[in-house]
């Protein structure tokens, strides 16, 4: 599949399409729940410093309690996302597809300190780089995926081409992956385009800028497109011939 898409099947055989969130987005989402946490415990130890060696002990629980359960919590009764994931329209999820649950959420931010070895998340990027939906350590102990949040499903619009039937049969994967490209690629850079196009000149014959042409075709007559206009005259037809009748 193209880029950081993942198809995954829940439970109830349900396929999803989910946009896997890399490293850097999560790093800026987690800079703002630091800034976050760093402002309420200045606030905090503003006002217990008042109270002598009795604040100094409730600043250091507060910091124990903000540090490991700000994240849990927000995970689990905000859908997944703090204030940082959400900022940048990303949330936590189990890696079949459906909300985290309170052990889920535990499991993969108790284990930070894992991560966070030998300095910086140094165990945890590593983890992200070489794990293909960039699951830190946390994320594989607790079964969980971070994900962009896409708020709503829009319909799948393919650029205007006339269909063209499929010259072989190609898996459901394969079909899904050009629709997917034929979906996406009017958002690509040119040379993105290109490059993509040409990794299927063995299907397409072609290349450059017919071998995207082709792949459109190909995609509208996978999506039945053909079909449906055909249907849409007939019934337009059937429509005008009725009113002419009455």
């Amino acid at each position: 599949m193209l880029d950081t898409t993942r198809s995954i099947e829940t439970p109830e055989g349900i396929e999803l399409s989910l946009r896997v969130a890399g490293p850097v987005i999560r790093a800026l989402a987690w800079s703002i729940d630091l800034g976050i946490r760093s402002i309420m415990y200045s606030l905090l130890a503003l006002f217990l410093s008042y109270l002598g060696k009795l604040g100094h002990g409730i600043f250091f629980i507060a910091i124990f309690v903000l540090e490991w359960f700000y994240p849990i919590v927000f995970e689990v009764y905000r859908q997944g996302a703090t204030p940082g994931k959400r900022a940048f329209k990303i949330k936590v999820l189990h890696e079949w597809g459906t909300p985290v649950n309170w052990s889920a959420a535990m499991i993969r931010n108790l284990l930070r300190f894992v991560d966070f070895l030998p300095f910086f998340y140094g165990f945890g990027l590593v983890t992200m780089l070489i794990n293909k939906d960039f699951k830190r350590i946390g994320d594989l102990a607790a079964g969980t995926i971070v994900v962009y949040d896409d708020e709503k499903m829009k319909p799948i619009t393919l650029p205007g081409e006339l269909a063209r039937a499929m010259p072989v049969s190609l898996p459901l994967e394969e079909q899904l992956a050009i629709i997917s490209f034929a979906e996406r690629a009017p958002q690509f850079p040119p040379a993105r385009k290109l490059e993509l196009a040409n990794l299927v000149t063995a299907l397409t014959n072609t290349s450059d800028e017919v071998g995207v042409k082709t792949l459109y075709q190909l995609a509208n007559g996978l999506m039945g497109v053909n079909d449906q206009i055909a249907n849409q005259e007939s019934h337009y037809e059937r429509h005008s011939t009725t009113k002419a009748s009455i």
